[in-house]
């Protein structure tokens, strides 16, 4: 009997983790390394908004992710059932805020690029106005749009956790990785070798990608988000505005967030940007007036050198999967597909947009 080939993958977050799961499901042997805990990094925050595009100025980019929340139903379906976990998903669809007459506008012209581009599987539509929503927040009403969906960051990573042990696969936590080199992964007390290696440890990963990458391939952009203690109906859909999101994930739970920060004194404490977020949220959402806080978070997510993620292989055997800022997790699953095609020697069907060399090349002016 032929000995599986061996894929350790560095970093237990939503891209390691789902890369993990693709690749046990199509006979390699899977270690994942991870530094702190499962999701103790950006997948462990508290929004999970899996939102689209706008419909138009169209993109194999855009596609990309129209193809990944289209498919996520069935994806974290399967999910939950080899697991025995819930993971929280549930497409909604959702309301976005328009506060002056040029979004307004904006929204209405969009509508046809939606039908057009959603090819019938999703709706956009305005709105006069929808209880949930202040109307002296939304003067000029709501868009409507039943694509997006939401899922609890940490329930999934847990669920994933459990769906790998399932298959065979190793996840080893506490366990900081000094460095790579071509078939061996070099830990404090050890080394391992391994037929392919994945990086998907988001910014605690930058150390590892500076040999391959050069300093500043990965930043970190701090992100502060809420969990109130407040509850809607089954499947009410997101809310968007003023920047933030307001997302119900049942159990009486509501999350709200975030915030971009490119600079701060600490990343993991939350300060005043948070109270503002809090603020906006429940000046646009009446029902979370006078609501508990139950958690505040804060954490940094990765960025590659451009918004999309960047994905490739960095040296033989050796490849990259981070970045996505705000919509990795809604990708992940794909992103994971298109690594298992990588280390099987096959070409991904990804856009050009997410290699390394991309994310390096300067946009033409």
């Amino acid at each position: 009997m032929q000995e599986k080939q061996s894929v350790v993958i560095i970093g237990a977050g939503a891209f390691g983790l789902t890369a993990a799961l693709a690749l046990l499901r199509r006979g390699f042997a899977v270690t994942v390394l991870e530094k702190n805990r499962i999701g103790t990094g950006a997948s462990g925050g508290l929004v999970g908004a899996l939102s689209p595009y706008v419909p138009e100025a169209w993109s194999v980019r855009k596609q990309f992710q129209l193809d990944a929340l289209l498919g996520a139903a069935a994806y974290w379906e399967g999910v939950e059932q080899l697991s025995g976990a819930t993971v929280g998903y549930g497409r909604i669809g959702r309301f976005i805020v328009l506060p002056n007459a040029y979004e307004a506008e904006k929204a209405s012209s969009r509508i046809d690029g939606a039908n057009r581009l959603w090819q019938g599987a999703a709706t956009w539509e305005v709105l006069p106005e929808t209880n949930l929503i202040d109307q002296a927040a939304a003067p000029h009403g709501v868009v409507f749009e039943t694509l997006s969906g939401r899922i609890n960051p940490r329930a999934a990573t847990a669920a994933l956790a459990i769906a790998i042990g399932k298959l065979g696969g190793k996840i080893i936590q506490n366990c900081a990785v000094q460095s790579v080199t071509t078939g061996v992964v070099h830990c404090a007390d050890q080394q391992i070798k391994a037929d392919h290696i994945i990086l998907a440890a988001g910014v605690e990963g930058l150390p590892l990608l500076e040999p391959f990458l050069g300093p500043k391939s990965v930043r970190g952009v701090k992100g502060q988000a809420a969990m109130l203690d407040v509850g809607f109906p089954a499947n009410t859909p997101l809310i968007n505005g003023e920047g933030i999101y307001i997302i119900p994930h049942g159990a009486g739970h509501t999350s709200v967030g975030s915030t971009s920060e490119s600079s701060w004194d600490d990343p993991y404490k939350t300060d005043g940007l948070l109270d503002e977020v809090i603020a906006k949220a429940t000046a646009i959402c009446p029902q979370l007036r006078g609501a508990k806080i139950i958690e505040r978070w804060a954490g940094l997510r990765p960025r590659a050198p451009k918004p999309e993620p960047m994905l490739g292989m960095l040296d033989k055997g050796i490849f990259v999967a981070t970045g996505g800022l705000k919509t990795g997790l809604a990708v992940a699953y794909r992103i994971a597909d298109a690594l298992a095609d990588m280390v099987e020697g096959k070409t991904p069907d990804i856009p050009l947009d997410f290699s390394p060399k991309h994310h390096f090349t300067r946009n033409k002016k």
